[in-house]
């Protein structure tokens, strides 16, 4: 299968279902996916049911990596897309078909360490951790019935992404150059507590407004430079207010 990334990291939030689990290794064999990470697993990884699914897929269990938060499962991915099954999302969220996701994913020449996560098998992602991704995307299902089993939804996924992509061989393809998800929560973080010292923001409402920011940021496919651009001027304003604090 040709493709048009590598490292293909497939992480878990909290699976409690040790078939699941078992499921999702078959299917990283299935489509030769880097790694299989794990965050805060609530089954035994390693038990029989897990192994019996997984079948050629045991390495990956065996090798799965454990995390006890989502941060440190993507620390050192470039690129991070987040499934999300909800379609009653509010009018702040943003949220694209999983089919525009991968035919922009497909746009770039080469993409390094790209992660996929997958939410909770009762209750998806939260908030917070769908803040950490570059792109959040659902796929498109009946609304009657929208929630799809966790290995179900990884195996739409992975066929996906792997499909030969149409492309028309006389347009350049893009270099990949955005903001990791890593260096936009850094720059948010750093934001927020600068806004809070200036009183742009209360402690109570903060998260909240630093939230639809980061959104903001996101859905503009910033990139490396231009995420670098904005923690200058916040290290700049940090440092201005530090010496004047001194100076008086």
């Amino acid at each position: 299968m040709e493709k048009n990334f590598s490292n293909l990291k497939v992480i878990l939030v909290e699976p409690n279902g040790p078939l699941n689990v078992g499921s999702v290794a078959r299917l990283c064999s299935n489509f030769e996916v880097e790694e299989l990470r794990i965050v805060s697993p609530k089954c035994n990884i390693y038990s029989l049911e897990a192994k019996k699914m997984a079948l050629k897929g045991q390495k990956y269990l065996n090798n799965c990596k454990i995390f006890d938060t989502l941060e440190k499962a993507i620390f050192d991915c470039d690129l991070v897309l987040a499934s999300c099954g909800r379609v009653e999302a509010s009018k702040n969220s943003f949220f694209e078909s999983s089919e525009d996701v991968f035919n922009w994913i497909l746009s770039f020449k080469t993409i390094s360490n790209l992660a996929i996560i997958f939410g909770r098998e009762d209750r998806g992602l939260t908030n917070k951790e769908l803040l950490l991704a570059n792109k959040t995307f659902f796929i498109p299902t009946s609304q009657n019935n929208p929630s799809l089993n966790l290995s179900h939804a990884v195996s739409i996924v992975l066929y996906e992404l792997n499909k030969s992509p149409k492309k028309n061989p006389n347009n350049e393809l893009e270099i990949f150059n955005l903001a990791s998800s890593k260096q936009i929560h850094d720059s948010f973080v750093e934001i927020e507590e600068l806004l809070l010292k200036v009183g742009y923001l209360l402690k109570h409402t903060s998260r909240s407004k630093i939230g639809k920011f980061k959104k903001y940021i996101s859905r503009a496919n910033t990139s490396m430079q231009e995420i670098n651009v904005l923690r200058g001027i916040v290290h700049q304003i940090n440092w201005f207010l530090n010496n004047s604090r001194k100076n008086k």
